[in-house]
């Protein structure tokens, strides 16, 4: 094939995918919206989704969307009338919805309290979840999509490492369960999840971004060129373990002063603990004793918070240097500190030099707490799903 031809097409199946991609965004499109979204002609769009719907990727119907002109009726993504079981695993809760292939809701959003002192007891746990949906949608073919928290790999569907776990081996979560389930599994860990969250479902699509989960630990995820980028060896996302002060405490990597010493829940509930006098019975306080007491001004509370919303602020400043992606979206129970420890955080990263020359603000650094609800959020696991297929189609 000549080079002409070989650029052509793969001119072709690029612009396929877009409209495929806009198509799982949009979820149903007439001819018009795809043509004013993917900015081709509208011939050349005719032309595309004739051969998609000839392929059995997309259907049409003939309702229209828009009430003016002529209409053409509208388009969407074909399914194969299965579901999507999104599930967030933790040691200690499974969160779950019921989604389509198109990734919309099938059932409510359910949180499940957890005490597993095993990997043979988690994979229990998931097993027990799956064939409860599957007992309240009886016919219906169901596959999985997992978030796990810590390190994942997510081609070979290992957990290689789950910080909150008693356990301290890697558990092969996809071999163990897709022939005892016979269903499909894709997984990945939770900063993905929320990663893929924000880039199907926020109105403002960004090409670059972050997520930060502020939570036990501290995890993150970057979006670079509309792709998420997991690394070589999928570490990517590690600014917990980023070192503030060597001097500091020991991390439970192994390492001294990680920002997940300063700034994680876990770091902030252990030092809490900590200030109680020694000779007292004394527990650590759940998070949302510890959100209060700071709300309440507890001096030495507060004290500790603000010096991990500083950390954190200097890691993302740190951050912002290095790959300058300036919408950094948070999420995680630590929001719930508020306004001013988001000020404290976003006061660190404020001085990024590259903000000084955007001149008219349209991209300067732009750090807040993620709008998406916990359904949503839970939802963004299944477009691992939707990324699949789109990849399929690039060859």
């Amino acid at each position: 094939m000549s080079e002409v031809g070989l650029n052509n097409l793969r001119l072709r199946q690029f612009n396929k995918q877009v409209l495929m991609t806009l198509l799982y965004r949009e979820k149903n499109a007439s001819k018009s919206t795809l043509a004013r979204l993917s900015r081709l002609s509208i011939p050349a769009v005719s032309k595309i989704l004739d051969d998609l719907q000839r392929d059995g990727l997309i259907i049409h119907s003939p309702v229209n969307l828009h009430t003016r002109g002529l209409g053409g009726g509208s388009y969407q993504i074909a399914t194969d009338g299965s579901a999507v079981l999104c599930l967030n695993i933790t040691p200690y809760r499974i969160e779950s919805i019921l989604v389509s292939r198109l990734v919309l809701p099938l059932s409510g959003y359910q949180m499940t309290e957890i005490s597993v002192k095993t990997p043979d007891a988690l994979l229990a746990q998931i097993e027990a979840c799956f064939h409860q949906y599957r007992k309240n949608y009886p016919g219906l073919k169901i596959r999985l999509a997992l978030a796990i928290h810590g390190q994942v790999n997510p081609t070979t569907g290992v957990s290689q490492r789950m910080p909150q776990a008693p356990w301290t081996g890697e558990i092969e979560i996809k071999y163990l369960l897709e022939e005892k389930l016979q269903t499909d599994i894709l997984m990945d860990n939770d900063c993905i999840m929320l990663a893929l969250a924000e880039k199907w479902q926020h109105t403002n699509n960004h090409q670059d971004f972050c997520v930060i989960n502020v939570d036990y630990g501290i995890g993150s995820s970057f979006v670079i060129n509309d792709k998420i980028y997991r690394g070589n060896l999928f570490g990517s996302g590690q600014i917990g373990h980023t070192i503030i002060d060597p001097h500091g405490d020991r991390c439970a990597c192994g390492r001294y002063g990680c920002l997940e010493t300063l700034a994680s829940l876990s770091a902030l509930k252990k030092k809490a603990r900590l200030l109680e006098p020694a000779d007292s019975f004394t527990r650590t306080p759940s998070t949302q004793e510890l959100i209060d007491r700071y709300h309440q001004g507890e001096s030495a509370i507060c004290e500790q918070v603000m010096e991990g919303a500083r950390a954190l602020g200097l890691s993302l400043y740190n951050f912002l240097n290095i790959l300058n992606i300036n919408h950094i979206y948070l999420y995680g129970r630590s929001c719930g500190f508020g306004d001013a420890w988001l000020k404290t955080v976003c006061a660190q990263s404020g001085l990024n030099p590259f903000d000084r020359t955007d001149h008219v603000k349209t991209q300067a650094t732009h750090i807040a707490p993620g709008t998406l609800s916990r359904e949503q959020q839970i939802m963004g696991i299944g477009y691992l799903y939707v990324e699949k297929a789109l990849d399929a189609m690039a060859g």
